[in-house]
């Protein structure tokens, strides 16, 4: 079992997650942050530390971010390691829990 970072870490990506992994599985893109499915360790430790609540275990993601699971997967593939905690971006607390921040053409101008 993996975890996976969802919507509500975009445009926010706080880094609290990324100080507590013991293993450095977190994967830093421009707007958001994902988790390498294949380091992670299921430790949990990152899911509390979140902030936005953006983090489930894999069979806990809810039914409308189902996406995020592949997502994760993908850009693990492609985006940098990051090791240690940043700054949140500009406005993460204005965007922390705006609903659907991935919904329609959104997800694909995330991917860059």
């Amino acid at each position: 079992m993996t975890f996976v970072v969802t919507d509500n870490c975009i445009k926010c990506k706080y880094t609290d997650c990324v100080e507590v992994c013991p293993v450095d599985c977190f994967y830093e893109g421009p707007n958001f942050l994902v988790i390498h499915p294949d380091e992670c360790i299921d430790c949990a430790l990152c899911e509390p530390e979140c902030p936005a609540v953006a983090i489930f275990s894999e069979d806990e993601v809810p039914e409308d971010m189902q996406e995020f699971i592949q997502l994760n997967v993908d850009l693990a593939e492609i985006w940098p390691n990051i090791t240690e905690k940043k700054d949140s971006l500009p406005g993460a607390e204005e965007w922390d829990r705006v609903l659907n921040k991935s919904v329609g053409s959104k997800l694909k101008e995330l991917e860059r």
